[in-house]
């Protein structure tokens, strides 16, 4: 049952939206990334302890999307966006201002934490969007999120290189300000529909893992995938200025030539209509192996990292986009929860690979890790493939 504050439905203003909302409140996550290097020197600590910066947001993400998230099928879901904003901005002056890195570490958590509001407006944009849309909206507001992911790199190395990292936050929290007007003005509230408590929303979540394989799949799929994508963007700047002295603009550049992979994953998206779901994955897989052979053969080539990123990006959003067809397609009623479960172990994925690239780096430089995500990527495809029988047997 809809409630009557959802019958204006999905409109072309809802929908832009929530879909730039989406891009600038994801890109708070990875503004850091390119800035590692900026903030090692200005804290005087090592590469590999303001990697934990980076880390620590994704862990932070990932806390926030299991205790926050499920939220959003008991409480209004704006009400709650508007007051996460609060929190958003705080947490990003905390790290414009912070001292020290421990303050940067804990603030990068905040962030983190507080930036969840992208996995509130994909179940919403699902819940508004007519039945014979839904796949169509959901892929578009998808897409704001991924360009959110990539330029967010690019725009906070260029700021880092000109303006130094710390405006970068003082600018975000500015953008979030902005963003809470647009959502307070022209986003329509949804009731919420689960009449439990919090105990029990958060109980079913358990239940959701054991009942659903397909979930348990894509989830961990996702997991290796962004851990092997997390271990890159995490390392790169430490290599740019090892192997050629450059700074943070031009490892923010990267993300565009990872823009140009998930460029591509729109015409993957369609073909996940169109041929057999575990065929598609398993070539999306390979290629994130393929993307680190190349990235360890061009430690001294800007033109090999370049084609590495651009494949790498094609086969980590494109596996993404096929985990979510996967996800999505499972249980309408528990949409939001069994998102939570993706996106946490998704995440969780994320920060294991930044801490382990951040540890390798220090001992074994790019080869190391490089290594270490060819053997992540390739547990992967092995885990995909060993599950086909059971893939197989549940679906219909």
């Amino acid at each position: 049952m809809h409630n009557k504050l959802t019958h204006p439905g999905l409109t072309t203003l809802t929908l832009w939206v929530m879909t730039l909302t989406t891009g600038l409140v994801v890109a708070n996550l990875y503004y850091n990334q390119p800035l590692l290097e900026d903030m090692a020197a200005t804290c005087k600590v090592s590469s590999g302890k303001a990697g934990q910066v980076s880390m620590l947001t994704q862990v932070g993400y990932a806390a926030g999307m299991f205790f926050l998230v499920p939220l959003a099928d008991m409480v209004k879901r704006k009400r709650l966006m508007l007051i996460d904003f609060a929190f958003i901005i705080i947490a990003l002056l905390i790290t414009a201002l912070a001292p020290n890195i421990h303050i940067l570490i804990l603030s990068g958590f905040l962030i983190g934490c507080t930036s969840i509001i992208p996995q509130l407006l994909i179940p919403m944009a699902a819940h508004l969007a007519k039945p014979e849309e839904r796949g169509k909206k959901i892929g578009f507001v998808m897409s704001g999120l991924l360009i959110g992911i990539l330029l967010s790199r690019t725009l906070s190395g260029f700021i880092g290189a000109h303006m130094g990292w710390r405006a970068m936050f003082y600018i975000a929290a500015g953008i979030m300000l902005i963003m809470w007007a647009l959502v307070y003005f022209l986003l329509p509230e949804v009731e919420p529909d689960y009449k439990g408590n919090y105990k029990q929303l958060m109980k079913s979540l358990i239940h959701l893992v054991r009942d659903e394989p397909k979930l348990r799949l894509a989830s961990l799929r996702g997991a290796l995938c962004f851990a092997c994508f997390s271990a890159f963007w995490t390392t790169l700047v430490f290599l740019l200025k090892q192997q050629f002295n450059e700074g943070s603009d031009v490892a923010g550049a990267f993300g565009l030539a990872g823009a140009a992979g998930a460029i591509s994953v729109g015409a993957m998206g369609k073909l996940t209509d169109k041929m057999d779901g575990y065929k598609l994955a398993t070539f999306t897989l390979a290629l994130i192996v393929i993307s680190f052979v190349i990235f360890m053969f061009s430690a001294s080539s800007i033109a090999g990292l370049v084609i590495g990123v651009i494949v790498m990006d094609m086969g980590v959003q494109a596996t993404h986009i096929s985990n979510q067809a996967l996800i999505f397609s499972l249980n309408p009623a528990a949409r939001n929860r069994i998102n939570t479960v993706y996106m946490v172990t998704y995440f969780v994925g994320g920060a294991t690979g930044t801490f382990i690239a951040s540890h390798v780096w220090d001992i074994y430089g790019w080869t190391g890790v490089c290594l270490v995500c060819i053997a992540l990527s390739s547990v992967a495809i092995i885990i995909h493939l060993l599950t086909r029988k059971t893939m197989q047997q549940t679906v219909r």
